[in-house]
């Protein structure tokens, strides 16, 4: 059954896609944007607010589950929880090429908190919660700059420590419920509050904090011996696997941390993150997350990393990331640890699981003190992570000024390059760090300098919306009409980016083509119409842009604004004069675009402009063809109340109810037969529409709806069954409008048929409703039954319906197939189950192959087919027209599974074929390791013959399968009767030679049967050196006699007329060699001579030739 033409569109030459940069340096925060299409501005400036009220005597108390609590209880046992999560990887992580926030500056994660600093100041627990990237957020405008959003509201040195409480009111629109110091204003405490909530209600799942721990966190040594005394497990782990010596070199207690270790507590112990109590005790070192520490207290924080090192801590120990206590220290600015630790590394240059050094870390992390300390310890300037970047990317990129600058007078290459071609001038252009620009332009770098994709920096600039930079570029000259591998220019990514509209002015502002095309054809405006940014379509008409013009589709602007519903843009292009009638991809105008899409108010919009709406495209499709494939019956209306003719034909003679149909949208097939469209109108194939509203195909609607992706199973059952409702539902609206369900195809088809082989279950149903003869009526006017179908393509509810009604189930169609046999050749183990459940024979052979199901089920190796087939078969071992059983089919398509299932059935090993050829025969022929051994142990024959004689030790031979063939040597030779020779007298020495096989002459010549010729006289030396074989020629000389270069065939040639008749020159010489006769005639007279001279064989010759070598080659010129 041929497969039903496509009934839909390829509007536009496919998917118009804002053109591709692939910017692993883009904006970390502004993906979500990007991503989610989100056209958020962020605050200019920040709101002033009065102070927060000043912080109480007292702190309040909180209602909490029917009781009081104070807020620093629940800090301290929510900190106590979360003690050990510590900053340990880098502000920004290197992932898949993007940038990420990560633990960077984070305590810990409670939902969507982040807990972002801790510290004891003055017995309070002092903790600043950073927001998230929650859609309509408050904080959004947090994430314009760089930094976590609390390094932003609360600089450093402005809160010495924030004291949070919740009260019984929060409403944020009143006076904020949260304090700090008279620096600290309203605002920051509303974010402070709105993420507090959050916190709050993870507290009642804290889990039993040990009292180990918890005196560790009270700094309290004597109740440590106390509880060590007691016998408490210092190596005792949490969920996470961190011990108490993980909190307490957290703490930075140096006092504890020697009491733990003297008490047994292992120095190395690792988290489940590998991480160790150095990585922990460096990681809180940091002077950039605790600015409020003096040099004073600074002192014990490094005392904790001294003991632990004198404890034999580990300073090459790597986390999961491979990550060393170094490279926790690059990115904390814990420069007095790394001090501590570099004398001990044999290197600062070790990478990490990305490639990155400490130096990275600490560029990255703007650590100007460490990058200097670094330096100063021999660390690899110009080292590059797996994707080839260096720390002067990182620190350009994160627009740290000072360290590019050390960098550069470090003699850091200012022009090097990741693997995708992105230069320092890229990374600081991407995210906007203007100084850097200037810096690197300054230095002399090429500002024009490409990636690989051919972008340059005001490439990246202007996808990245960076106006400042774009000016900065600009003025020192940058190529504003550079176009990259695309053909794509600056201005076509400015046109196209979420935030480059001041980008676009600054180019068209400074002489960039406005006209310019790229390699599809595609114009600055043909960008804008893409997304939709129709105040930079007027820019660009403004400034000349030409409104008609065409990609290399054909398509305008304005096409692909109706493409996408940009009502917006197409009134602006409509009002600068662009022609509605203009004819795009296969010759479709605008209109038919929209319609396609179902955007109604862009089809009201363009059928105001006034064109002839039943002009057709090249397939001869109107406009409401158009809209009654996209669905939308607003579409339908209005092109129907502007004169749309409802039954006129496309090429192929289908009217816009088949489209309709064939898409399943109801309510357009109501509103067109409502009008007065012909139900019963058949195209040029001879489908109705109720062909095609049967034959809707279900698997493209549901990936239309889900994608690809089959990991919710519910979901995408839920959305196959609604969109079969939707079939149903049409076919019931179309059968009680008088459609003919009897109609069949030029191919004898009808909508039964239509509707077995799509699996719609519920139009079954209802045509079965409709009419009892139905399927009567088709059987007998196809070469497939509905039944056929249903059963190939697996539709097994469709089936069910199927067998319901019919009595025949072994009906067979035009090769004599049935559904049986179909559903198990196929693997539908579901058809197959249901088909013998109603009584479907087993043994019914096709008209061609004479196969049953039971072979059809081993050919592409469908066990669970197999499985139900043999459950009610009498006979495994039933053959096709070859006499082959399904073992020999298994056997040979190597489906070890299926052979396993047949040998349990005590299906017959021996059985024969027509050409004699045994399971044995075929699994060594096609080399089905497994399937051989099975067969072995199931005590087969080992001398069984084909019809050529050839037992399976010959096959083994011929395939140079050496251990198999030693296996079944042993086995033969202990049988009495052990003829090896076949029809022609070839043994398996033969085969062996005449392939090369060494291995298999080797394992041959160990036994005493094959230490001299026997069966045909052209020997095994001859197969050998017939096909240049000198190696194995060697091992037979070597291993029986040299006598036997002089032996005869029948014909009395020996194995040196052989090896000139094919001018092998190497057996040759091996053969003289061992004294071959040179001038010994065959029963013809004939000499090697003779026979390398009538062949023409110089080399050859020149071998043969009784006159010595040396002086053939210098007398005889023309012989060589």
């Amino acid at each position: 059954m041929r497969a039903l033409p496509g009934m839909h569109y390829n509007g536009c030459g496919g998917r118009q896609r804002r053109p591709r940069a692939r910017f692993p340096f883009l904006f970390p925060f502004l993906f979500p944007f990007l991503l989610r299409g989100l056209a958020w501005r962020l605050a200019a400036g920040r709101a002033t607010l009065s102070p927060a009220p000043a912080i109480p005597a007292e702190e309040p108390q909180l209602p909490w589950r029917g009781s009081h609590l104070q807020l620093s209880t629940l800090l301290r046992d929510f900190i106590s929880k979360s003690y050990v999560r510590g900053r340990l990887l880098l502000g920004m992580a290197f992932r898949d090429g993007q940038w990420q926030c990560n633990d960077a500056y984070s305590l810990s994660h409670v939902g969507r908190v982040l807990v972002t600093k801790l510290c004891m100041y003055n017995r309070q627990n002092v903790v600043a919660l950073s927001p998230s990237l929650e859609k309509g957020d408050v904080t959004v405008r947090c994430w314009s700059e760089l930094h976590p959003p609390v390094k932003q509201d609360i600089r450093e040195g402005d809160v010495q420590y924030i004291s949070l409480w919740l009260c019984r009111r929060s409403n944020i629109n009143q006076t904020p419920l949260a304090s700090g110091s008279p620096d600290l204003t309203n605002l920051q405490a509303l974010i402070i509050l709105h993420y507090l909530c959050l916190l709050l209600l993870q507290l009642a799942e804290i889990d039993f904090i040990p009292p180990l721990v918890q005196a560790i966190f009270s700094g309290d040594p004597e109740e440590i011996r106390m509880l060590i005394y007691k016998t408490e497990d210092v190596n005792a782990l949490d969920a996470e696997k961190r011990t108490p010596l993980h909190v307490a070199s957290f703490l930075g207690d140096a006092d504890i941390i020697e009491l733990l270790i003297l008490s047994g507590a292992r120095v190395n112990a690792k988290d489940n993150m590998w991480l160790t109590p150095l990585h922990r005790a460096v990681a809180s070192r940091s002077e950039v997350t605790e600015p409020w520490l003096t040099a004073a207290a600074a002192l014990p924080l490094q005392e904790a990393v001294q003991v632990l090192i004198k404890h034999s801590a580990d300073v090459n120990a790597r986390d999961k990331n491979w990550q060393t206590p170094l490279h926790v220290a690059a990115a904390n600015k814990a420069v007095k640890c790394a001090e501590l630790l570099i004398p001990l590394l044999s290197s600062v240059n070790v990478s990490d699981r990305g490639g990155r050094t400490a130096l990275h870390h600490a560029a990255l992390n703007g650590h100007i003190e460490m990058v200097n300390l670094l330096l100063a310890k021999g660390a690899n300037i110009n080292a590059f992570d797996k994707k080839d970047r260096r720390a002067l990317h990182w620190a350009a990129y994160m627009g740290h000024l000072e360290v590019v600058a050390l960098l550069i007078n470090h003699g850091a290459e200012v022009t090097c390059k990741d693997k995708k071609g992105y230069t320092p001038l890229h990374a600081a252009a991407s995210n906007g760090q203007i100084n850097i620009v200037k810096q690197l332009l300054n230095l002399g770098v090429e500002i024009d300098e490409m990636n690989i994709y051919g972008n340059t920096a005001l490439h990246i600039a202007c996808y990245n919306g960076q106006d400042s930079v774009v000016n900065e570029l600009i003025d020192y000259g940058a190529n504003v009409n550079q176009p990259n591998n695309n053909g794509f220019t600056p201005l076509h990514f400015a046109a196209a980016s979420t935030h480059g509209a001041l980008c676009l002015e600054l180019l068209v502002n400074n002489g960039a083509d406005v006209n310019i095309q790229s390699k599809d054809g595609k114009s600055p405006l043909h960008m804008t119409a893409v997304h939709g940014r129709f105040t930079r379509s007027q820019t660009l008409i403004q400034n000349g842009g030409e409104i008609d013009c065409v990609d290399k589709d054909g398509n305008t602007p304005l096409h692909v604004a109706a493409r996408y519903g940009h009502e917006l843009l197409i009134n602006t292009l409509i009002t600068s004069g662009a022609d509605t009638a203009k004819c795009g991809i296969h010759n479709m105008f605008p209109l038919h675009l929209a319609a396609l899409n179902a955007h109604s108010d862009c089809c009201r919009k363009l059928l105001s402009s006034g064109f002839d709406i039943d002009t057709p495209d090249s397939f001869g499709r109107t406009c409401l063809h158009a809209a009654a494939a996209g669905g939308n019956v607003e579409c339908i209306k209005l092109l129907q109340s502007s004169g749309a003719d409802f039954n006129k034909k496309d090429k192929c003679g289908r009217t816009p109810l088949h489209y309709a149909a064939a898409n399943c949208h109801f309510h357009c097939i109501e509103t067109l037969v409502t009008t007065g469209a012909n139900i019963n109108e058949t195209d040029d194939w001879g489908r109705t529409p109720l062909h095609y509203a049967a034959a809707s195909d279900m698997d493209r609607k549901r990936k239309n709806i889900l994608g690809n992706s089959h990991e919710n199973a519910e979901e995408l059952e839920r959305a196959t069954e609604m969109k079969e409702k939707e079939a149903a539902l049409c076919l019931e609206f179309l059968l009680q409008n008088d459609a003919n369900p009897s109609i069949q195809d030029k191919e004898g088809y009808n909508t039964v048929h239509y509707a077995a082989a799509y699996g719609h279950r519920q139009c079954l149903e209802l045509l079965l409703e409709k009419t009892n003869n139905m399927f009567e009526e088709s059987d007998s006017a196809a070469t497939k039954s509905p039944l056929h179908l249903a059963a190939y393509n697996g539709h097994h509810q469709a089936l069910e319906v199927l067998l319901q009604s019919l009595v025949d189930l072994d009906i067979k169609d035009e090769k004599g197939r049935t559904a049986l046999d179909l559903a198990a050749f196929r693997g539908h183990a579901e058809c197959v189950e249901a088909l013998i459940s109603q009584g479907a024979s087993v043994t019914v052979k096709d008209n061609v192959t004479k196969r049953t199901p039971l072979h059809a089920s081993v050919i592409n190796g469908h066990t669970p087919c197999l499985r139900l087939l043999l459950e009610v078969a009498d006979n495994p071992d039933v053959t096709d027209a070859k006499g082959q059983t399904p073992l020999m089919l298994a056997v040979a398509y190597g489906h070890v599974d299926a052979v396993s299932l047949l040998l349990e059935k005590e299906a017959s090993v021996d059985a024969a074929d027509l050409l004699g050829c045994t399971a044995l025969h075929r699994g060594i022929m096609t080399g089905h390791e497994e399937c051989v051994q099975m067969l072995l142990e199931k005590e087969v024959s080992i001398l069984c013959k084909d019809a050529r004689g050839r037992t399976p030790l010959h096959f083994a031979a011929a395939r140079g399968h050496a251990t198999w063939l030693s296996e079944l040597l042993q086995v033969a030779l202990s049988e009495e009767d052990c003829s090896l020779k076949d029809n022609q007298g070839y043994t398996p020495l033969h085969w062996a030679s005449y392939n090369g096989h060494e291995n298999c002459i080797e394992v041959l010549l160990e036994q005493k049967l094959f230490h001299k010729f026997y069966g045909n006289s052209f020997s095994p030396l001859h197969c050998a050196v017939i096909n240049d074989h000198e190696n194995c020629a060697s091992l037979l000389i070597g291993a029986i006699d040299a006598s036997i270069v002089n032996c005869e065939d029948d014909k009395g040639r020996t194995p040196l007329h052989a090896a000139a008749f094919a001018d092998h020159v190497e057996c040759l010489q091996l053969l003289l060699s061992h004294s071959a006769q040179v001038n010994a005639a065959d029963g013809a007279g004939r000499t090697p001579l003779m026979m390398a001279a009538h062949g023409g064989h110089v080399g050859a010759v020149g071998e043969c030739s009784p006159a010595p070598r040396g002086s053939l080659s210098k007398g005889n010129t023309s012989w060589g």
